[in-house]
């Protein structure tokens, strides 16, 4: 008997390892959330120990932030072209590695570099790991639910900062809210390389390196703007960045608009000039 086309299209469901390599994702989603509240504790030991200026302690609190949002979208283009499991293991390595560095920063300036580079790792972490869920469960149930399971490691991981930080500094040096990263990170990367499946977005056409400039230049203003109001309450600083991050939003609409084929363009997404059908972040 043939098989109607139905039948045929039925998707394939995911199977234990697939759950199991979501394990790994959620985890990893979790420790990139943690990582961005867990210092707030930290802050009065960091200070005695390393003495940093007013400033320093300002970037070393907002560097992470506004490394990762800014490099955000390029990050998922990059994991489309050469492969999303490849930078998601190079992530997790060097996400272990820049948290060593934290962990045992001599100085003020180490620290906000070291920073800087566990912001950059997790900028490949969080949409490589998000596309391959999404490639992993092809069952629109299952991956509804896997990408909950997702997105609930984010939001939980953003509250279990302080706690996570409280506990570790409560019997260790301010440095251990870094070095906790290790050996989840050490543990990601051998889950990973057994479990998790390579997966690649469309590479037929030209990564637009102006459109990932202007992304940087939309996103980080507007995050410094948001976070030094509320820091500091709303002054010309905020308004003069913020405008800024605003304007360069707007050429990177109408560039995106103009391309054959956008940057935030959905891999499954219509031919070129068909920015009716374009999906952010599909």
């Amino acid at each position: 008997m043939v098989a109607t086309t139905h039948e045929a299209e039925v998707p394939e469901r995911a199977g234990r390892r697939e759950w199991c390599a979501l394990g790994a994702l959620v985890l990893v989603v979790l420790l990139l959330a943690i990582d961005g509240t867990v210092l707030y504790l930290a802050v009065p030991s960091l200070v005695e120990h390393l003495d940093p200026t007013a400033t320093e302690l300002l970037w070393i609190g907002d560097i992470y932030a506004f490394v990762l949002a800014g490099l955000l979208i390029s990050m998922g283009n990059l994991a489309d072209r050469i492969g999303r499991k490849k930078l998601l293991l190079i992530g997790a390595g060097a996400f272990g590695c820049a948290s060593i560095l934290a962990a045992f920063a001599p100085n003020p300036e180490t620290l906000i570099v070291a920073r800087a580079v566990l912001g950059f790792a997790a900028a490949t972490l969080m949409p490589s790991s998000l596309s391959i869920v999404r490639a992993m469960f092809s069952d629109r149930a299952q991956r509804t639910s896997a990408i909950a399971l997702w997105s609930a490691g984010a939001t939980a991981g953003a509250a279990l900062g302080p706690v996570v930080g409280g506990a570790l500094l409560g019997q260790f040096w301010w440095g251990s809210v870094f070095l906790i990263n290790v050996p989840i990170m050490a543990l990601v990367l051998i889950v990973g390389v057994v479990v998790l499946p390579e997966s690649r977005g469309s590479t037929d056409h030209p990564v637009d390196f102006a459109s990932s400039a202007l992304s940087v230049l939309a996103i980080v203003p507007m995050v410094y703007a948001l976070k030094h109001w509320l820091t500091t309450g709303l002054d010309m600083v905020v308004a003069i960045v913020g405008v800024f991050g605003l304007l360069s939003g707007r050429l990177f609409i109408r560039r995106q608009k103009r391309l054959p084929y956008p940057l935030l363009m959905s891999t499954c997404s219509a031919p070129p000039h068909s920015w009716e059908r374009w999906h952010p972040m599909h």
